[in-house]
């Protein structure tokens, strides 16, 4: 099954969400569904200074899921939070072909495509949708952090629906 997601439907996690995606109906990504493993193929571009991403979600998948980057580049995102919803640990972890993210129960993710070419990324490991919550990420209209471009380089803006801010760390 090939899922659509449109810039149109990523509006309420976008840090700048008064803005009208400069194209509603363009795709911001598809997702590939087939028995165990799901594929997100995520344009490049931006909405604003803000680099394309997924809606992103939170799972309560009692394993690790595993995903693996198979062509381009860009930057995934996995946040956990506390029990009132507000970030605990923000991890980003850099993605180019090859690089394996394994990603703990109970943690969300976002996928953000950094780059100039389309990001392809494998989710090698079952997760159906009881196990996927996306709405603590659509009540915060995103995580955390929300991935940018300022002055040619990659930072990070607080997302300002979150209280706490934990320190990034990398992987």
């Amino acid at each position: 099954m090939v899922t659509e997601k449109t810039k149109e439907d990523l509006k309420q996690v976008l840090m700048d969400q008064t803005k009208d995606p400069y194209s509603k109906k363009s795709s911001a990504y598809y997702v590939i569904e087939d028995n165990d493993q799901q594929i997100f193929i995520v344009a490049p571009g931006k909405n604003g200074s803000e680099f394309n991403k997924t809606v992103g979600y939170f799972s309560s998948y009692p394993g690790m899921q595993t995903y693996q980057c198979l062509y381009g580049q860009g930057v995934f995102l996995i946040q956990r939070n506390d029990d009132e919803g507000e970030a605990k640990e923000f991890k980003i972890i850099s993605l180019h072909p090859g690089r394996q993210v394994l990603v703990p129960a109970g943690w969300g993710i976002c996928i953000v495509n950094s780059g100039n070419t389309l990001l392809v990324v494998l989710r090698n490991s079952l997760l159906d949708e009881k196990h996927k919550d996306s709405e603590p990420v659509l009540e915060k209209h995103g995580l955390a952090y929300y991935i940018v471009e300022k002055k040619g380089e990659i930072s990070f803006d607080e997302n300002p629906n979150y209280r706490l801010h934990p320190q990034i760390s990398t992987e």
